[in-house]
């Protein structure tokens, strides 16, 4: 148990509920004026169109020679590039809204706590990026290259280019959120929800579990559901591993002196 007569880390740092309003508009908008900044600048550099250029390139490079996206609606070549670019700003200026998190929630916290919260906010964005990543020059390649090969020559490939975002974002949003195992298993050991030996234990029912989410979430195709279920099980290991460590480097000043 902590000392009683210890002085409190937050002690006179209370503000009234009005001003936390205040802070936390003032922190949306400054989040806000870095996405809107991100946005103005890929507008120009390199542009929208090329934006989904880019994204839409794994999957141009598996279509039979001369074939290309199509657009089924009228304005569909007009929204489709401009919600890749908020995305991409979005990503892009994700250190900023993160920080502007982060700076909000700090002034509430323990030392020991920040410990815990600042690393797991950098690591969590470092990882989402990774899946991010891992899945456009990766699984894109292979995932469209498997698809082809079935695909009759008596059909002509021709994406719509609203599908092909939609397909596209599923993609990112479950291989990111899939490389945050490691931050789930982290948060669940330190908070004491499960102790690391039943993590351990629960070893090979999450590896059942990742075949089926990932069988769930990507499409009906062995390669992708392969990339993703794998990494999900490694993953898991380097959280249990992860967890360790923060346990022991986050604990508060009583629990260390007890």
């Amino acid at each position: 148990m902590s000392d009683s007569n210890s002085p409190d880390e937050l002690a006179g740092t209370e503000q009234p509920f009005v001003q936390h309003l205040i802070e936390l508009r003032d922190r949306l908008v400054k989040a806000t004026i870095g996405v809107a900044i991100a946005a103005a600048v890929l507008a120009i550099f390199p542009g929208p169109a090329e934006l989904y250029d880019l994204l839409a390139a794994p999957l141009v490079a598996q279509l039979p020679a001369g074939a290309t996206l199509i657009a089924t609606s009228v304005i569909s070549p007009f929204l489709v590039p401009l919600k890749i670019l908020l995305m991409a700003a979005f990503l892009l200026a994700l250190p900023v809204v993160l920080y502007q998190v982060w700076a909000f929630v700090a002034p509430g916290l323990y030392s020991h706590e920040k410990k815990l919260v600042l690393p797991l906010v950098i690591s969590s964005t470092v990882l989402f990026f990774m899946g991010v990543a891992f899945c456009y020059f990766f699984v894109f390649g292979q995932v469209f290259k498997f698809i082809q090969s079935f695909a009759p020559k008596s059909i002509t490939a021709a994406p719509d280019i609203e599908a092909y975002l939609s397909f596209v974002l599923t993609m990112f949003i479950a291989f990111g959120m899939a490389f945050e195992v490691p931050i789930v298993v982290i948060v669940l050991a330190r908070m004491n929800v499960v102790s690391i030996q039943k993590l351990k234990d629960f070893r090979s029912y999450f590896i059942v579990l990742a075949f089926i989410i990932a069988a769930i979430i990507t499409p009906p195709d062995v390669v992708s559901q392969l990339a993703l279920a794998i990494p999900m099980c490694l993953l898991y290991e380097v959280g249990i591993w992860a967890a360790q460590l923060f346990i022991k480097h986050t604990q508060a000043p009583d629990a260390d002196a007890s």
